[in-house]
């Protein structure tokens, strides 16, 4: 089975951290950077968006990927990391997917180290993540 999984990482690296992880254990998968030129994702029986959590949202460049690439009636899973806990971080994802008839099969988040804005001032969170 193919899958795709379209992601974007900055900050420390967290989800590239946990999708490398991922991709070594299945050969099946692709990864795919966000800030890349598209390809065909027709041919991928599944799509994943991977995305560390900025503002309570997936990052701007996997939302216009998503906008932009995303065959209509894919099965999608959604992928993400985040330093803080709560929110409804799928919001804006979900909001494309749904919109193109996307079945969700489900999603998997975890904490990542941040030390964004005034968590830097403490030496960062949720260190040592994702585990």
């Amino acid at each position: 089975m193919s899958t795709a999984i379209i992601y974007y990482s900055q900050h420390h690296g967290n989800t590239k951290k946990l999708l490398d992880a991922i991709a070594a254990a299945d050969p099946g998968v692709e990864l795919i950077d966000a800030t890349k030129e598209a390809g065909d994702l027709t041919g991928f029986e599944r799509i994943g968006f991977a995305s560390g959590i900025y503002f309570s949202n997936f990052a701007k460049q996997v939302l216009s990927f998503a906008e932009a690439n995303l065959p209509a009636g894919k099965p999608v899973f959604f992928i993400y990391t985040h330093g803080a806990p709560g929110g409804d971080f799928l919001k804006g994802i979900r909001s494309i997917t749904e919109k193109k008839h996307c079945p969700e099969l489900g999603e998997y988040r975890c904490q990542g180290f941040d030390t964004f804005g005034p968590f830097k001032l403490v030496g960062g969170i949720a260190k040592g993540h994702p585990t």
